[in-house]
């Protein structure tokens, strides 16, 4: 089912019309309420006269999550703390977050985003919805719980976590659709499978992101639960989920353009390249009245095509992303940077600057491992002051991540040195 077949399978000169006229408002609207913004096309010679329609678009500057952290909290919103009808935020690399803001409008429209998602996923009325991602800050649950509430599902606030209860609820509710990230899927199947109830659920669809995943995991998670699974891509600096989804070819994420306009750059020259050439994923906000963004630089290396898909939609598709243009790693759908392990590491007297993050994939669910070297004495020590010193440090980086990990204390010199850019992390999750 298309959801909105009127946008999703317009022209692209239909769609090119539309983008530009949304375009030319937004630009308008940003320079005259948000300061950032005004100061930065001044000192470039800009004014929103300049943007006639969507070709010009490449003359707007680029937006970085820094720019985010430098106007820290809402800096950047572009409305009245009174029309701020809610606030999401994600960890930032230094540990101070990423805010987001939402009109009553860009809920709304956040709405609609997830419920084409949604219907794309052959999701309808009659389905009940298990929403296991986490509640809170983090867009991933209110995005997807809003999203099937507009199409009229019936929705499970699940959360994350507590897979014995999620596996009680998905049976005695009779859920047919489930929304988490890919790697907790496989673990709920398994965890199923042992438990000889697979037969005992009534899933058909699986709505799946907030982390990397592949093919070969999709046909997994499809054959272990008979199901159909879809791919979501969002990130809450743009929206939260529902920038972008796969259909049932699964041939590319269809991108709602009319709110979000896609383009690919080159990372090193940051001009643009051609259809089908990989490079980096930037996005400029169009209807976002809290937090409008200019050419948002997302990091993520991806592809794009603007042919029409077998299922109808017109809507430009970006690949399945091949990597990132920066060092972020995301675990069990938490964003982590090398440098927050740095810098959490750093306030702890006994430790060197010396560490390494080691990423695995164990029964399904992502885990890390950061080793870290501390000073000699302590290995002359008693067990317990390791133990004791192990904890702290798990400690810490927990409440620097949001995320449990493993420590594993090693001497002095055991990490590899490097004349270059240190090595800092094993990735030793396959994805292909």
């Amino acid at each position: 089912m298309i959801w909105n077949e009127t946008k999703e399978c317009m022209s692209r000169e239909e769609m090119r019309n539309l983008q530009g006229a949304r375009l030319i408002k937004m630009v308008d609207r940003v320079y005259h309420n948000v300061e950032f913004y005004r100061k930065k096309m001044q000192q470039m010679g800009l004014e929103p006269g300049d943007i006639r329609g969507i070709e010009d678009i490449n003359k707007l500057p680029f937006t970085t999550k820094s720019d985010l952290r430098d106007n820290y909290p809402f800096g950047l919103f572009a409305i009245p703390q009174s029309e701020i009808v809610r606030v999401h935020a994600s960890s930032g690399t230094t540990g101070k977050a990423t805010v987001v803001g939402y009109s009553r409008r860009d809920i709304e429209i956040w709405q609609e985003c997830v419920a084409r998602v949604l219907a794309m996923a052959g999701v309808g009325k009659s389905d009940k919805i298990q929403v296991s991602y986490g509640y809170g800050l983090f867009t991933g649950g209110l995005g997807l719980h809003y999203g099937a509430e507009n199409l009229g599902a019936t929705v499970i606030p699940m959360s994350s976590g507590n897979t014995k209860k999620q596996i009680t609820m998905m049976e005695d509710f009779g859920c047919t659709v489930i929304a988490c990230t890919p790697s907790y899927l496989l673990h709920i199947a398994e965890t199923l499978q042992e438990a000889e109830k697979l037969d005992k659920i009534k899933l058909k669809a699986a709505i799946l992101g907030a982390e990397p995943w592949t093919e070969n995991m999709r046909k997994e998670i499809e054959t272990k639960l008979n199901i159909k699974a879809y791919d979501i891509y969002g990130l809450s600096e743009i929206m939260g989920p529902g920038v972008a989804a796969d259909c049932e070819y699964h041939n590319g994420l269809h991108v709602y353009e009319d709110h979000f306009i896609p383009e690919i750059i080159n990372p090193e020259t940051l001009e643009p390249v051609a259809e089908g050439v990989t490079g980096e994923l930037v996005f400029t906000t169009v209807t976002k009245e809290a937090l409008p963004l200019f050419r948002y630089r997302t990091k993520d290396l991806t592809s794009i095509t603007y042919d029409k898909c077998e299922c109808g939609r017109t809507l430009a598709r970006i690949s399945r992303f091949k990597g990132r243009s920066d060092d972020m790693l995301i675990i069990r759908g938490v964003n982590v940077f090398p440098s927050q392990v740095e810098a959490a590491l750093l306030e702890i007297g006994e430790t060197s600057p010396h560490y390494l993050l080691i990423v695995d994939r164990i029964n399904n669910l992502d885990v890390l491992e950061v080793w870290v070297e501390v000073e000699e004495r302590f290995f002359s020590d008693e067990i317990k002051v390791l133990e004791d010193l192990t904890k702290k440090i798990a400690h810490v980086l927990q409440a620097a991540l949001g995320l449990a990990v493993k420590v594993k204390l090693v001497e002095p010199k055991t990490i590899e040195r490097s004349e270059g850019k240190a090595k800092r992390v094993i990735d030793k999750r396959k994805l292909v």
